[in-house]
Protein backbone atom coordinates (compact mmCIF):
# COMPACT_ATOMS: atom_id res chain seq x y z
CA UNK A 1 0.00 0.00 0.00
CA UNK A 2 1.20 3.48 -0.83
CA UNK A 3 2.21 5.44 2.33
CA UNK A 4 0.43 8.60 1.14
CA UNK A 5 -2.86 6.66 1.25
CA UNK A 6 -2.71 6.47 5.05
CA UNK A 7 -2.95 10.28 5.31
CA UNK A 8 -6.33 10.45 3.60
CA UNK A 9 -9.25 11.60 5.69
CA UNK A 10 -12.62 10.17 4.84
CA UNK A 11 -15.50 12.65 4.67
CA UNK A 12 -17.44 12.82 7.93
CA UNK A 13 -14.72 11.09 9.97
CA UNK A 14 -12.57 12.83 12.55
CA UNK A 15 -8.93 12.15 13.08
CA UNK A 16 -8.06 10.24 16.25
CA UNK A 17 -6.28 13.30 17.66
CA UNK A 18 -9.49 15.36 17.31
CA UNK A 19 -11.41 12.83 19.43
CA UNK A 20 -8.70 12.75 22.13
CA UNK A 21 -9.48 16.19 23.54
CA UNK A 22 -10.27 16.01 27.26
CA UNK A 23 -13.93 16.48 28.12
CA UNK A 24 -14.94 18.92 30.81
CA UNK A 25 -15.92 17.25 34.07
CA UNK A 26 -19.41 17.95 35.42
CA UNK A 27 -19.52 20.83 37.91
CA UNK A 28 -21.06 20.79 41.39
CA UNK A 29 -22.11 23.56 43.78
CA UNK A 30 -21.03 23.47 47.42
CA UNK A 31 -23.89 24.87 49.52
CA UNK A 32 -23.66 26.14 53.10
CA UNK A 33 -26.95 25.88 55.02
CA UNK A 34 -28.23 28.33 57.60
CA UNK A 35 -28.79 27.50 61.25
CA UNK A 36 -29.12 29.41 64.52
CA UNK A 37 -26.13 27.73 66.17
CA UNK A 38 -23.25 29.58 64.51
CA UNK A 39 -22.13 33.21 64.56
CA UNK A 40 -21.03 35.35 61.66
CA UNK A 41 -17.52 35.31 63.18
CA UNK A 42 -17.48 31.52 62.98
CA UNK A 43 -18.68 31.48 59.37
CA UNK A 44 -16.17 34.13 58.32
CA UNK A 45 -13.29 32.28 60.02
CA UNK A 46 -14.35 28.96 58.47
CA UNK A 47 -14.61 30.44 54.97
CA UNK A 48 -11.21 32.08 55.35
CA UNK A 49 -9.53 28.89 56.52
CA UNK A 50 -11.20 26.41 54.15
CA UNK A 51 -11.70 28.53 51.02
CA UNK A 52 -9.20 31.36 51.51
CA UNK A 53 -11.98 33.98 51.30
CA UNK A 54 -11.08 37.44 52.62
CA UNK A 55 -13.16 38.79 55.51
CA UNK A 56 -15.37 40.95 53.26
CA UNK A 57 -16.37 38.04 51.04
CA UNK A 58 -16.89 35.85 54.10
CA UNK A 59 -19.22 38.46 55.58
CA UNK A 60 -21.22 38.72 52.33
CA UNK A 61 -21.59 34.94 52.18
CA UNK A 62 -22.57 34.74 55.88
CA UNK A 63 -25.24 37.40 55.27
CA UNK A 64 -26.52 35.51 52.21
CA UNK A 65 -26.80 32.26 54.19
CA UNK A 66 -28.64 34.09 56.98
CA UNK A 67 -30.98 35.88 54.56
CA UNK A 68 -31.65 33.13 51.99
CA UNK A 69 -31.18 29.97 54.04
CA UNK A 70 -28.23 28.78 51.98
CA UNK A 71 -25.45 30.08 49.74
CA UNK A 72 -23.22 28.64 47.05
CA UNK A 73 -19.63 28.77 48.30
CA UNK A 74 -17.91 27.17 45.32
CA UNK A 75 -18.63 25.46 42.00
CA UNK A 76 -16.07 22.82 41.09
CA UNK A 77 -15.53 19.16 40.21
CA UNK A 78 -17.31 16.47 42.22
CA UNK A 79 -14.16 15.31 44.01
CA UNK A 80 -13.17 18.84 45.04
CA UNK A 81 -16.76 19.67 46.09
CA UNK A 82 -16.87 16.55 48.29
CA UNK A 83 -13.59 17.56 49.90
CA UNK A 84 -14.83 21.08 50.70
CA UNK A 85 -18.17 19.76 52.06
CA UNK A 86 -16.29 17.33 54.30
CA UNK A 87 -13.97 20.10 55.52
CA UNK A 88 -17.00 22.19 56.51
CA UNK A 89 -18.49 19.23 58.39
CA UNK A 90 -15.18 18.67 60.19
CA UNK A 91 -14.59 22.33 61.12
CA UNK A 92 -15.98 21.88 64.63
CA UNK A 93 -18.12 23.78 67.10
CA UNK A 94 -18.56 27.53 67.23
CA UNK A 95 -16.49 28.68 70.23
CA UNK A 96 -18.63 31.83 70.49
CA UNK A 97 -21.84 29.87 71.28
CA UNK A 98 -21.89 27.91 74.53
CA UNK A 99 -24.45 25.28 73.46
CA UNK A 100 -23.20 24.77 69.91
CA UNK A 101 -23.52 21.10 68.98
CA UNK A 102 -21.01 20.94 66.09
CA UNK A 103 -20.14 22.11 62.62
CA UNK A 104 -22.41 23.75 60.09
CA UNK A 105 -24.23 21.76 57.43
CA UNK A 106 -23.13 21.73 53.81
CA UNK A 107 -24.21 19.82 50.73
CA UNK A 108 -23.28 19.42 47.09
CA UNK A 109 -25.59 19.50 44.09
CA UNK A 110 -24.96 19.29 40.35
CA UNK A 111 -24.71 22.63 38.57
CA UNK A 112 -27.85 23.26 36.53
Amino acid sequence: MDESYSTLVWPGRKLASQDARPKRQPRYHVFLWNDDSHTYEYVIAMLKQIFGHPVGKGLRLAEAVDREGRAILLTTTLEHAELKRDQIHAFGKDPFIKNCQGSMSASIEPES
